[in-house]
């Protein structure tokens, strides 16, 4: 296979990161490298509207509380990282933890020895949680349909929100504040202080172009008992797992749910671990947020900000990865901007109305076919159709 045939899959890739890359360099430019803060916030929350993507552009199901799956994450980590286990410290089992650095010692803000939870550990947590409460939710609300497993994600959603609130573990309406750094890999770490600003908008952009690049081959590999059989360079890209097997079924649910089941297909197992996946994506996103601001408060489950989340899929173009990641983004980081002021509802709720309808597949898609035709690129797809 030539290098030109090559190239057309991997140059969202190559522009994505090439523009990160410029917009950093331009606000260091223009002396406004404080704003990579907001785009940093932005792109964790994009990592939820790429779940739902998948949810509810290609399984067809709508999910009003993943607003919840983010906050349990974030919790999650938020508690498991502030909370005193020192009476732990002298038992066999505390004393294990510390061998496996489950808990480590570090010193409260005022100057106390106390025993926490490792960053990574709570991040391993806040998964399982997530995965217990994505199971005992998904199992029940996704053999309901239309609005009715809507109004389900909705409630679980609004009772997540209560429960932050009046717990006193959860910091209540407060929140938690005091997070810990979380070092990663590499001499890297996710925080909030002023002197890693640049480091972690580019641990943020990693991390969506990773997931832009492993959400197409962790599809299938959910979905296990279906065969997938990606193509060179074309497996990075989402289209080649719609169009396999896992692909076609999931089309046939969002489509005719009972003539999947007609003809032979697992409607229950393929929605509940799509489920799963887009929950998974959202804690994850919650986990990295949590880390990088320094807290968390109750807002983040509310019922707001799950409708913002599905609104923002819808814009994107629903189906379209590309899509719901970049409008997502651009549209969250105007509103933490406050470019609008105490008008931002009012235009973000206009900017979505003109986007669904002049562009009702997203604003990407006729931007990509306008790339195409300029470069003169076509889809590898296309080429064996022809040769055919």
């Amino acid at each position: 296979m030539s290098l030109m045939r090559r190239i057309p899959p991997l140059l969202p890739f190559l522009l994505c990161a090439g523009v990160m890359v410029s917009l950093q360099q331009l606000m260091r430019a223009t002396g406004t490298q404080y704003c990579l803060t907001q785009l940093t916030m932005s792109l964790y929350y994009a990592i939820v509207v790429m779940g739902l993507c998948l949810l509810m552009g290609h399984a067809g199901q709508v999910s009003l509380g993943h607003g919840a799956f983010f906050a349990i994450g974030g919790y999650t980590s938020a508690v498991l990282t502030t909370h005193n286990f020192s009476a732990w410290g002298h038992s066999s089992l505390g004393g294990w933890l510390q061998q496996g650095r489950v808990l480590i010692a570090k010193e409260d803000v005022f100057g106390n020895a106390i025993l926490t939870v490792s960053p990574w550990a709570a991040f391993l947590a806040a998964m399982l949680l997530t995965t217990l409460v994505a199971l005992l939710i998904g199992y029940p609300a996704l053999r309901l349909r239309g609005h009715y497993l809507a109004m389900a994600t909705l409630g679980f959603g609004l009772i997540v929100s209560k429960l932050l609130v009046g717990s006193t573990l959860t910091g209540a309406a407060d929140g938690i504040n005091g997070v810990p750094s979380w070092p990663l890999a590499g001499g890297l770490t996710v925080t909030g202080k002023t002197a890693a600003r640049v480091q972690n908008y580019y641990i943020a952009c990693a991390l969506v172009l990773l997931l832009l690049l492993v959400i197409p081959a962790l599809v299938p590999l959910a979905l296990r008992g279906v065969r997938f059989a990606p193509s060179s360079a074309d497996g990075l890209l989402l289209r080649n797992l719609l169009r396999s097997r896992i692909g076609r079924a999931l089309q046939a649910i969002h489509d005719r749910e009972t003539a999947a089941n007609a003809m032979g297909i697992n409607t229950a197992a393929y929605k509940l671990k799509v489920f799963l996946l887009s929950a998974w994506l959202a804690a994850l996103a919650g986990v990295f947020f949590t880390h990088f601001t320094g807290g968390i408060g109750p807002s983040e489950a509310g019922a707001f900000k799950s409708v913002r989340y599905v609104a923002l899929a819808a814009a994107g173009g629903m189906a379209n990865l590309w899509g719901v990641t970049v409008v997502s983004t651009a549209l969250n980081y105007a509103s933490l901007r406050g470019w609008f002021g105490s008008l931002d509802n009012a235009v973000f709720g206009i900017l979505l109305i003109l986007i669904i309808t002049l562009a009702p597949q997203g604003p990407l898609k006729p931007l990509g076919a306008w790339l195409r035709r300029i470069l003169g690129l076509r889809n590898l797809s296309e080429e064996r159709l022809e040769r055919s």
